[in-house]
């Protein structure tokens, strides 16, 4: 009940968020998406304008996104803050963020936006025999608000504890029950190159790697090197290894690919590669698979040019 109760509500949000009435209209909306985003460099911004909901009176808290991020802990604070903020910048209504209770006031003292959810915990805090009632407890907390996201990061600021990833990782199991995209970014990427069955098959997950994690997936699945004379044919072999998740390769050109084909978006942003620029980009992500990403969709998005939002 609660998987079909969340793909509804997101079907329907989709539908509002494009206009359409009737079926025929809907298949064509999809059709022109399928259609410009083969030349996103081009057209990224009437993609965004045509994709973004219009502001209306009539709608109420919540109807433009809801959305969390599940990461933050005692050394990262200003990762999980990017990426909520930057959804609230893009549009989205509201923003979550699930941290460790020592990385929570931290992150509201940020912002007044976001709502700071300091529920995770990481080893040093909890006794050996304590570790599984916790984890229950946690799964409980998170659970209680899952229905409501219409899309989830994983991975900003999170860290490497054992135990915190183990808690996340029954997370992400529990948003891929309900049906909710996941977006995963930093040590997120970490915790699916060891756990791949977390994200493998399931259509509405976005990895997004840089030059270091994107080495490390291709090492794991593919069990080779790096290849960059041939780039997008590993992009590709990369994203049906793990069944067809969607992969946005970061580097100087960004490279997109669902499994079934590869896009290259190389439209000049910064050239700083500061801390923080990742994270904001799967903020970023996120806001747009509320915008379009549907459960109906989501693969009709490839080769949007996320970086230039």
């Amino acid at each position: 009940m609660l998987a079909s109760s969340a793909v509804l509500r997101r079907q329907h949000f989709l539908i509002r968020s494009l206009g359409t009435h009737n079926n025929q209209n809907h298949t064509q909306r999809i059709r022109y998406i399928q259609t410009v985003t083969m030349v996103a460099e081009a057209d990224a911004e009437n993609i965004l304008r045509r994709i973004t909901p219009i502001l209306d009176p009539n709608r109420h808290k919540g109807q433009a996104g809801k959305v969390a991020v599940v990461g933050g802990c005692r050394e990262y604070t200003g990762a999980p803050y990017f990426a909520a903020i930057s959804a609230l910048k893009l549009g989205a209504d509201l923003s979550h963020v699930f941290c460790t209770k020592d990385a929570a006031a931290v992150i509201k003292s940020y912002s007044p936006e976001l709502i700071v959810h300091p529920v995770l915990e990481e080893s040093y805090s909890v006794r050996d025999d304590e570790k599984r009632a916790v984890s229950t407890k946690v799964l409980a907390e998170v659970a209680r608000w899952m229905e409501r996201f219409d899309c989830l990061v994983v991975g900003p600021g999170l860290g490497r504890d054992p135990f915190l990833l183990d808690c996340v990782g029954e997370i992400m199991k529990l948003a891929r029950r309900s049906n909710v995209p996941i977006v995963i970014d930093g040590d997120g990427l970490f915790l699916v190159t060891n756990s791949i069955d977390l994200v493998s098959g399931y259509h509405l997950a976005v990895l997004t790697p840089n030059v270091n994690e994107y080495k490390r997936l291709v090492q794991k699945m593919l069990g080779s090197e790096v290849n960059d004379q041939d780039a997008s044919q590993q992009l590709l072999a990369l994203a049906r290894s793990i069944g067809g998740v969607t992969i946005l390769r970061k580097g100087k050109s960004d490279m997109i690919s669902d499994g079934y084909s590869v896009h290259t978006v190389s439209i000049f942003g910064s050239p700083r590669r500061c801390g923080g620029q990742g994270d904001i980009l799967s903020g970023r992500c996120q806001c747009c698979a509320i915008f379009v990403l549907g459960p109906t969709i989501f693969n009709s998005s490839r080769g949007l040019n996320y970086q230039s939002i």
